[in-house]
């Protein structure tokens, strides 16, 4: 898809308008989004609206997040040239990509087949070839696996804190998690400071899709 000068500057809008107005002020970070193709992973139906400060519909209810909350995300977590990231809910690959150009390599975690092939579609368009996408449910037993990753993402909600996260970080890691239900819900940065020691900082207040297998709130009954 060849790249026009409207494409050009609706991306440099994007980058003024939304994510510096939204405290995305890192150098680093707004060259990331400067550099990869957002356009590439936007369906076709919505092409037009690749830069616009929505989130576009993917189907089945989830959609791709809005440019500022990936900026937002990809600043907090930091990512770095040695980093290990794990991605979970990897949607149609866009900020998998964004992580991408930072760190050395995403294993992105997606729950759905068709979004499972769109990822990969549009991550080779983009020749983006340090993320590997697979379909699993992060809340199967041993979807997470042993290693220890130095940033870790939720692109959808926990409605109930999940410790099991926290714990898959390495020392120094950082993990991004969106904690709450209904309109009340937080973006955290949870930081692995200690063999058994967490900091936490609040970022934003959001609202995005639970993920697929999260625990719920508990119900009480009278």
């Amino acid at each position: 898809m060849p790249m026009t000068a409207a494409d050009e500057a609706a991306r440099e809008q994007m980058i003024h308008q939304q994510l510096r107005a939204w405290d995305v002020l890192d150098q680093d970070i707004l060259g990331v989004f400067a550099r990869v193709p957002r356009e590439l992973f936007v369906p076709e139906a919505y092409r037009g609206l690749a830069f616009a400060d929505v989130e576009l519909p993917l189907g089945g209810g989830d959609r791709m997040l809005a440019p500022k909350v990936a900026g937002r995300i990809v600043q907090a977590v930091d990512p770095r040239p040695t980093d290990r990231v794990l991605l979970v809910g990897v949607g149609a690959g866009y900020l998998a990509a964004c992580l991408a150009a930072r760190a050395c390599s995403v294993r992105g975690l997606e729950l759905r087949e068709d979004l499972v092939a769109m990822a990969r579609r549009n991550l080779a368009a983009a020749a983006v070839r340090n993320v590997t996408v697979e379909q699993r449910n992060a809340f199967d037993t041993d979807a997470l696996g042993a290693e220890l990753y130095d940033v870790i993402v939720l692109a959808g909600s926990l409605p109930v804190d999940d410790p099991r996260f926290a714990q898959q970080l390495a020392l120094g890691g950082r993990l991004f998690a969106v904690i709450g239900s209904g309109l009340v819900m937080e973006a955290q940065l949870i930081e692995r400071v200690g063999p058994e020691q967490w900091r936490r900082r609040s970022l934003f207040e959001t609202a995005i899709k639970p993920l697929v297998g999260a625990r719920q709130p508990e119900r009480f009954s009278f």
